[in-house]
């Protein structure tokens, strides 16, 4: 039975139960992160954490104290769980007040989760024949940068690339790439690795910020740039990052092939420096 951390008591994920007045539940009033550890060590822990901060003072959140203890908390965790290669759920929402109300509460009492979970096998193939995608417009809000619970546009596009028979959606706004449903897009255009800048329209992923270091070392030509969907339909070589997937390369988006039709060389590149790098 999977032992979680909720507001301050390890417990049987069975157990955990959220308050009907929580605001996370009532309103999606919430941040979250999610952590890969890799042979019982947690991966740029210190960047997530960095980033949850971030997102709790975009959206104007008082987080719980405990917050100070997660990499404690990660740690029981694995020792409780027996675990060594795995994910962690962080939910960070404002807690419960009453009555339902709109306006955020001038008393806080916020609730924190920590809970593991499994890996997902990949598609058979898909590092080594890539995945098809397809486009859809982006209906998120203007706050991308902030890691919010509220995923439905989220969900809804996962579902849409899940019934069209794809392995993601790449969201459009504006005729502009922005990234994937719960990925980061990059593209080799002309032999430089191009990706949407980090502003309110995109997540700035973890992951993301590891290939760009990753291209730096290996010294790659770099630009942060939104592309249109012509320009990524031309791209030499199109990929996904994210925490979960690492480096995923695109040969398909919208039925048409991308590039020749199976990953490229700077994306193997870049994920045979990952792999070293998670490999330290």
């Amino acid at each position: 039975m999977a032992i979680v951390y909720w507001n301050g008591d390890y417990i049987p994920l069975e157990k955990a139960v959220v308050p009907v007045e929580d605001r996370g539940f009532l309103f999606g009033d919430g941040i979250y992160e999610v952590v890969r550890v890799y042979g019982g060590r947690p991966f740029r822990l210190a960047d997530h954490l960095q980033r949850l901060h971030r997102s709790a003072a975009g959206a104007q959140l008082p987080l719980a104290d405990a917050v100070d203890e997660i990499p404690d908390i990660i740690q029981r965790l694995l020792d409780e769980n027996g675990l060594r290669d795995t994910s962690f759920y962080i939910q960070c929402t404002r807690g419960c007040a009453h009555p339902r109300a709109h306006a955020f509460p001038a008393e806080v009492h916020p609730t924190l989760l920590l809970m593991h979970a499994p890996l997902r096998p990949l598609p058979a193939n898909a590092r080594t024949n890539g995945v098809s995608t397809i486009t859809v417009p982006d209906l998120r809000w203007r706050r991308c940068d902030i890691k919010s619970i509220m995923l439905l546009p989220n969900a809804m596009a996962k579902t849409q690339a899940h019934d069209a028979g794809v392995f993601e959606a790449i969201l459009v706004r504006d005729g502009l790439v922005t990234e994937g449903s719960s990925t980061n897009v990059l593209a080799v255009m002309n032999g430089t690795l191009v990706t949407h800048q980090a502003d309110s329209d995109i997540l700035g992923g973890i992951s993301r910020s590891v290939v760009l270091e990753l291209a730096a070392q290996l010294q790659l030509p770099v630009r942060e740039e939104a592309f249109t969907v012509d320009e990524m339909y031309s791209a030499q070589e199109l990929f996904l990052s994210s925490t979960m997937l690492e480096i995923l390369p695109v040969t398909q988006v919208d039925g048409r092939v991308i590039g020749r039709g199976r990953p490229g060389p700077v994306t193997e590149r870049l994920y045979e420096a990952f792999g070293k790098l998670i490999s330290e």
